[in-house]
């Protein structure tokens, strides 16, 4: 069933729970590091829409998933805003000119979409066409508050005492920053659409470092307004916040299509919780894909069930997988997922 992923998203009834995997196209799989080998670089692979359509269709001659997502990166907005993007093995992303005065934040430009990061929409040109309608393609952006935290950061961060120093202390610069950011993730996500992509998610990687007041004001109340400009669009939204378990109701208010789960989550609860109003996914610990075949299969029964009978369940890991995964173990995943699942799809759901 070539549809079962945005069937599943709008819970519609599927013969089989519907199965992908954040960062599927990566690390773990030894053809990923041979593309990337032959780019020379990780930026230099992102912005090449010959060798993205490849490494996103690398995951899918592997396994029987149910969607594919365009292999990109959420800070390619703060790149093409200017910031000196690098990736440095062990450290991850660095800006060389991160944002450190009101004066650097108004001077900020909203990116074309086409013209500055055009080589997005032509992976994903390539990449629909590639999948010829095997499965549908995920487009995907950083949420407003994940990108302003690496942009003013400079990197990734324990503490982020500078993103959260500008939020209490200076809340004009912040939510001008915010607001050029929401501009530019709407146009980025439109454009898209407008390419060929088939689903949004939009990941809220540091949303969940906040306290439950300033995570509505400063991160979920911008990325429910990208949500709400892209409805026009009638594609299913995801809506991901990394530690956002203690506000799945408030995410799921914002007609987001489905909520993304990280491990700490019962899925059982947000199901009872929210499952009446979205789709949920998630949300295996990708931790456990460290261990053998068995306990992968044993693990995604757990939540298999735990999320129990009927449809608006899409199965993926709490976060990215890593890049020590054995193959065989997310081989062992879908496997499972896939024949496991069946017993809760039809009459009874």
């Amino acid at each position: 069933m070539k549809d079962r992923f945005l069937r599943a998203l709008n819970r519609q009834p599927v013969d089989k729970t519907p199965i992908w995997i954040m960062r599927q196209a990566g690390r773990y799989l030894p053809e990923y590091r041979a593309t990337r080998e032959k780019a020379g670089d990780f930026l230099t692979l992102c912005k090449n829409p010959e060798l993205c359509c490849e490494v996103t269709m690398q995951p899918l001659q592997r396994f029987d998933l149910d969607a594919a997502i365009i292999f990109s990166d959420i800070l390619t907005i703060p790149d093409a805003m200017g910031l000196g993007l690098s990736l440095q093995e062990k450290i991850g992303p660095v800006f060389s000119r991160p944002l450190k005065s009101f004066n650097e934040i108004k001077a900020l430009s909203i990116p074309d979409p086409e013209k500055d990061l055009g080589y997005v929409m032509e992976a994903i040109r390539l990449s629909k066409k590639a999948l010829n309608d095997k499965v549908p393609l995920i487009g995907f952006a950083g949420s407003p508050w994940t990108l302003a935290a690496y942009m003013v950061e400079g990197a990734g961060s324990r503490d982020f005492a500078k993103i959260k120093k500008l939020a209490y202390s200076n809340q004009e610069a912040m939510h001008l920053l915010l607001s050029k950011l929401t501009e530019s993730v709407t146009l980025y996500l439109e454009a898209q659409i407008s390419a060929g992509a088939d689903a949004i998610m939009i990941f809220d990687s540091w949303g969940g470092i906040l306290s439950t007041d300033a995570y509505e004001i400063f991160s979920l109340h911008y990325m429910r307004t990208i949500v709400q400009k892209l409805t026009k669009y009638k594609i299913p939204t995801i809506l991901f916040t990394k530690g956002g378990g203690l506000w799945l109701e408030s995410i799921g208010e914002t007609q987001c299509t489905a909520v993304g789960l990280d491990w700490t989550t019962d899925i059982s609860i947000a199901k009872n919780l929210i499952g009446g109003k979205v789709a949920l996914q998630g949300n295996l610990d990708p931790a456990i894909m460290l261990t053998t075949p068995e306990i992968v299969a044993e693990e995604a029964k757990k939540i298999l069930d735990k999320f129990g009978f009927g449809s608006g369940h899409i199965f993926n890991l709490g976060h990215g997988i890593t890049p020590e995964v054995p193959p065989e173990n997310v081989e062992a995943l879908v496997s499972t997922v896939h024949t496991y699942s069946q017993k809760f799809h039809g009459q009874e759901s």
